[in-house]
């Protein structure tokens, strides 16, 4: 677990925050993220590909957290 906190911490905040705009909103009409999601908040995400398709438009976001939140715990 370090090693990825490690590594989030390396990558440069432009770099995250194009990802997010690019792969984690990305068809941007609506946002495939936020259709998965309520797919997922239905309970409709039932297919294989659905599940691939949240976790790789999710993954910017993650990484996005994690960068902020690490940011945060070293100022404290």
């Amino acid at each position: 677990m370090k090693s990825i906190i490690l590594f989030v911490d390396q990558l440069n905040w432009a770099v995250v925050i194009v990802l997010c705009a690019t792969l984690g909103l990305a068809p941007f009409s609506p946002p495939h993220i936020v259709e998965k999601l309520s797919m997922l908040m239905k309970g409709n995400l039932v297919k294989p590909l659905d599940w691939f398709d949240l976790f790789f438009h999710g993954v910017p976001w993650i990484i996005l957290i994690m960068k902020i939140v690490s940011f945060f715990a070293k100022k404290a």
